[in-house]
């Protein structure tokens, strides 16, 4: 993270975090994938969660990601392109595949993606975090969700 000394100033992040999703996705759809793949991004990189969030009761709030989480849209063939590219680079990412609309928890949704080789997953959202320019030319293609 690019840091000043002035508090007010804005701050640059060396870092990107994205979700990308199939553009052919329901809304709701579209809110589940999100929230599901930007989940994993603090279980292996720390470094993305803020501190704890107060208000002036002091009552205790969750901290969040630290920094902004962009959104973008592209068709199956951009999504099958930005995933080969996410591994060709080893960024850390997060899958979402269309079978796991029909399964309830985390096992099955495990279960389902490990029965699929990587070059067969019907993918609907890709989450991936790294820095900026790198994660820029995995989603090279695709456009911000409007």
């Amino acid at each position: 993270m690019t840091t000043h000394a002035n508090d007010t100033a804005p701050v640059r992040f060396d870092t990107k975090i994205a979700v990308l999703l199939r553009d052919d996705l329901a809304g709701w759809q579209r809110l589940n994938v999100t929230a599901f793949l930007v989940s994993g991004l603090g279980t292996r990189h720390p470094e993305v969660i803020g501190e704890p969030y107060e208000d002036a009761d002091s009552t205790a709030y969750l901290p969040m990601l630290r920094q902004p989480v962009l959104v973008f849209e592209g068709s199956k063939e951009t999504l099958t392109a930005a995933h080969g590219k996410a591994l060709a680079r080893a960024l850390p990412r997060a899958v979402f595949t269309s079978d796991l609309f029909a399964t309830g928890n985390d096992r099955d949704n495990r279960a389902a993606v490990r029965a699929v080789d990587k070059d067969s997953l019907d993918l609907v959202g890709l989450a991936v975090y790294g820095p900026r320019n790198a994660v820029d030319k995995v989603l090279k293609g695709a456009r911000m969700h409007p």
